[in-house]
């Protein structure tokens, strides 16, 4: 047992086969059952909908399979090229996206919350329980994932990542207060901030720059310590970034009124992680986003998906938008958030982004600035995810 500072315990879940998995979370039969595929889904594309999960080949936008399973569904990359972790009411289910088969898997989590990817790890954080998982994701082709577990000191809707050199970073509160973030190497905490109001999301830049999204700014953690890089604004709210492996700019939304109830940003934020400063940029006069409106291409370059129903792109060093391609009609965000929306989702060259009131997906080709492929569904998208392999 290693030692961790007081309020923390760490030990191994029961994850030995995918089978087992299920068996940790107290029983039961897996909600659906599909067909195994006789080849394998290229590029496997996951959307949600009511009633369950799309899955379609990255390339063609051929719906492959239509998994049903009840409830809202959350996805994200499980962190290899073939599985991606459904959030369900009973945890974190696999799924296996290239075979277009729903596993009996399941990573158990009383409240299921953010999914990390980094360098070898996935990283699980239960909101229920302060409990973080974490496992090599290339191990889930074998269905063996070995688990390291911690948990946090008070649970709360939390995030963690961890580095490299195995430190763990991971946001501190309860369930009424987000206050910061504490590090933590060889059982150890190595640093440690709580000015950090209401933290929320993570990034990772280039040389594994954690960025971490606070009501006043951001923190970052780097080179075994802590930075607040504040807003220049009294409130500035950046929930939700996005990094790229090779950028040290991370994009992240910015709302600047308290008081709102429901804010809808026309400005969003880049984070310079080199010079440790956080610049405010602006959309066109009338032009606002959501939390799913933000993405990565494949030169780093920042994309938002704007309520006019264009894809923005934006050059991350300077702010200029280099870029504005029509992709969708004009659109409103939702009152709630879980109901469906534009969402951008970025693997490689490929974007993808969501049309839910035309029932549609479509591929953005940046270079020739013009919507490349799209394809109807059923019914409209929600979630938009896909399998993403890290690098080694």
């Amino acid at each position: 047992m290693r030692y961790l500072p007081e309020g923390y315990r760490i030990g191994a879940l029961c994850l030995t086969t995918a089978a087992l998995v299920t068996a940790c979370s107290g029983g039961g039969e897996p909600a659906a059952e599909t067909r195994p595929r006789a080849a394998p889904i290229n590029q496997p594309l996951v959307a949600t909908h009511d009633g369950g999960l799309y899955v379609l080949d990255g390339e063609t936008l051929e719906l492959a399979q239509d998994i049903p399973l009840d409830g809202f569904l959350r996805v994200n990359p499980a962190g290899d090229d073939s599985h991606v972790l459904v959030t369900t009411s009973e945890g974190f289910r696999i799924l296996d996206a290239a075979a277009g088969q729903l596993t009996e898997g399941i990573f158990p989590a009383e409240d299921a919350g953010h999914v990390v990817n980094h360098g070898e790890h996935t990283v699980l954080f239960d909101d229920g329980t302060g409990e973080i998982t974490a496992f090599d994701p290339h191990a889930l082709a074998d269905g063996t994932p070995q688990t390291e577990t911690f948990t946090a000191p008070r649970p709360h809707h939390g995030v963690a990542v961890i580095l490299s050199d195995g430190t763990l970073a991971h946001s501190i509160g309860d369930t009424e207060n987000r206050n910061g973030a504490v590090a933590v190497r060889d059982g150890r905490e190595i640093a440690r901030s709580e000015e950090c109001p209401g933290i929320h999301g993570e990034s990772v830049a280039a040389d594994e720059v954690v960025v971490l999204g606070c009501e006043n700014g951001v923190l970052e953690f780097a080179g075994g310590a802590f930075t607040k890089i504040p807003s220049p604004t009294p409130y500035g709210r950046t929930g939700n970034t996005r990094g790229h492996d090779d950028s040290p700019i991370v994009l992240g939304d910015m709302k600047i009124d308290p008081d709102a109830e429901m804010e809808r940003p026309n400005r969003f934020a880049l984070i310079d992680t080199t010079t440790d400063r956080l610049e405010v940029m602006s959309l066109p006069p009338s032009v606002s986003y959501w939390f799913r409106s933000l993405g990565r291409g494949p030169q780093a370059e920042a994309l938002i998906m704007g309520t006019d129903g264009t894809l923005y792109v934006f050059d991350p060093v300077t702010g200029a938008q280099v870029k504005a391609i029509k992709v969708t009609e004009p659109w409103t965000e939702p009152d709630d958030w879980q109901q469906p929306g534009p969402a951008v989702f970025t693997r490689d060259d490929s974007v993808y982004v969501s049309d839910p009131a035309a029932r549609q997906i479509h591929v953005v080709d940046l270079a020739a600035g013009a919507v490349r492929t799209s394809a109807s569904l059923p019914q409209p998208p929600n979630e938009l995810s896909g399998a993403v392999g890290h690098r080694h």
